[in-house]
């Protein structure tokens, strides 16, 4: 259950974190939510017995939008087919050409940000809960052995995948932080309610927190505080 925090600043030309009561065309939270900055951590080091948790985002830039026209598909394919062409069925298909929509997307441009995080390993218990076998633990235990291994992927720029800016067309650069973070030229203020992350084990069921903006940093608060909203 050992806890050991990192420092990883992102930064790119484009971000959109959207919304999720905007039903057709994209719009973007102002910040980076919490889900969207594990993504970026997992991208760089993911192992079945780690989790991430995020404490703080640093906004390093000021919030600017601009609107964007993006090709979109107009429709996805079914579960029901997907389960059907794993039993032997047809595999489904979809062609962009043939079903292309423009939307129109309201991101954020030339954005930095500075994820503060930790991650803790969890027990044999959790692994079995999430599905996972607990002899995964064996020999992975040792959280400085993380902590290293995560610390050179981040510092000679290694990943399992691109990390992006909550669209994967909006790829994330990145680079390890090891001094004190300066205090952005970013205003305070009420951001409203964002996403917190997505409750995979109770349904799949959304959760916010009401965000603000203190001293170019926004607060994450932990998932199992009243603040978490489902």
């Amino acid at each position: 259950m050992s806890m050991y925090g990192i420092k990883l600043r992102v930064w790119g030309d484009y971000a959109c974190f959207t919304r999720p009561e905007m039903k057709v065309e994209r719009v973007s939270y102002d910040v980076m939510t919490p889900s969207a900055a594990r993504a970026i951590l997992e991208a760089i080091y993911w192992k079945p017995m780690l989790r991430w948790v995020v404490d703080k985002i640093y906004v390093l830039k000021p919030i600017q939008f601009t609107n964007v026209r993006r090709n979109e598909l107009g429709s996805k394919i079914s579960a029901r087919n997907l389960v059907s062409a794993m039993q032997g069925g047809v595999v489904p298909s979809l062609f962009i050409e043939d079903d292309r929509k423009q939307r129109a997307a309201t991101v954020l441009k030339n954005v930095e940000y500075v994820i503060v995080a930790h991650f803790r390993i969890l027990s044999a218990g959790e692994l079995t809960r999430k599905g996972c076998d607990a002899s995964l633990l064996e020999g992975e235990t040792d959280p400085a052995k993380h902590l290293a291994m995560f610390e050179r992927r981040a510092e000679k720029g290694q990943c399992f995948k691109q990390p992006y800016l909550g669209c994967r067309e909006f790829p994330a650069h990145f680079e390890l932080v090891t001094g004190e973070i300066a205090q952005p030229p970013v205003p305070d203020g009420d951001l409203g309610f964002i996403l917190f992350d997505i409750a995979f084990e109770d349904e799949m069921k959304p959760m916010f927190f009401r965000a603000s903006l203190h001293q170019g940093c926004v607060h994450i608060p932990d998932p199992k505080s009243e603040e978490v909203k489902r």
